[in-house]
């Protein structure tokens, strides 16, 4: 028996997982296989004689048009990504293959979605420099910032201040109510502690219930005792804390100014931990007082 695979042809093209196009020299879509619904949510009637610029991610037209000007040059592009918008208004990422044929005049791609490759990356790029419970900047972002906000400090002379934070018997919020109750106070600290900073500032959890805070292009000394002082205050506060199961805990917090108290890293936090420590001690010191009385 004979078979015409060129009449096969067609129907192997639309049984493929990935979206073929063939686009004319315009950009109007001449022929778009059967996976173009699943991949852009259109069917094959909506696409054909539109224009498929109509579908690219507007932030990356730019790009495109110039992978497409190569392809058109006859230089094929194998691996090229970008994004489309899919018809529910979605971003769909895709990893083309495109070739131009001189005979026909037109555009050949094939399209495959990598959504949920891409969706994968980012979130192991975020986690590789994020705290995964609080979504705070992680220990090793924190240091890397801090090396760049001293290096800028030093070049215009300029004050920065590192705030180290630990949360009071924290311990016995995990032994009494338990890890989930914990983990929620970790949580809304971090959100308090952001929603008081500047968007140039630093916020990161550094391990356990000890929390840094990077402020930078300070004025003054004082200026970071007033922020400290604002941020106990915000943390002690009780409301909008129906989510938890006991009120805020109280905090000790421990501050070292550049280039006041250290002219790098190092020197910085251990004079903000060592004054931590020293507020902690005298909580404790009060505390014990105010029972013997």
């Amino acid at each position: 028996m004979t078979v015409d695979l060129q009449a096969l042809y067609p129907k192997l093209i639309h049984l493929m997982l990935d979206t073929v196009f063939v686009v004319d020299a315009e950009h109007r879509i001449l022929f778009v296989s059967d996976a173009c619904e699943s991949l852009l949510g259109y069917r094959a009637d909506e696409l054909i004689g539109t224009l498929i610029t109509r579908y690219m991610h507007p932030e990356d037209v730019a790009m495109t048009h110039a992978s497409i000007k190569r392809v058109m040059n006859g230089q094929p592009h194998l691996d090229f990504r970008n994004r489309y918008l899919h018809k529910s208004g979605s971003v769909v990422h895709i990893l083309w293959s495109a070739r131009w044929s001189e005979e026909e005049q037109v555009r050949i791609g094939v399209a495959r979605d990598i959504t949920p490759q891409v969706q994968a990356e980012e979130e192991l790029r975020f986690l590789a420099h994020h705290d995964p419970l609080t979504k705070l900047t992680n220990r090793s972002l924190f240091y890397d910032r801090l090396a760049s906000a001293l290096t800028t400090a030093r070049r215009y002379q300029a004050r920065l201040a590192l705030l180290f934070l630990d949360v009071n018997d924290f311990k016995s919020i995990n032994d009494v109510h338990g890890h989930a109750a914990g983990d929620a106070v970790l949580c809304e600290i971090a959100r308090r502690l952001s929603s008081c900073v500047r968007d140039t500032d630093t916020v990161a959890r550094m391990g356990g219930d000890e929390f840094t805070v990077l402020l930078t292009d300070l004025h003054s000394k004082e200026a970071a005792m007033e922020k400290a002082a604002q941020l106990l205050d915000e943390l002690s506060s009780n409301e909008s804390v129906s989510t938890l199961c006991m009120g805020m805990p109280s905090c000790s917090v421990g501050v070292a100014v550049y280039p006041e108290d250290g002219q790098d890293a190092n020197t910085l936090l251990r004079h903000a931990d060592v004054n931590m420590y020293r507020m902690k001690k005298q909580r404790v010191r009060a505390y014990s007082g105010a029972s013997k009385r």
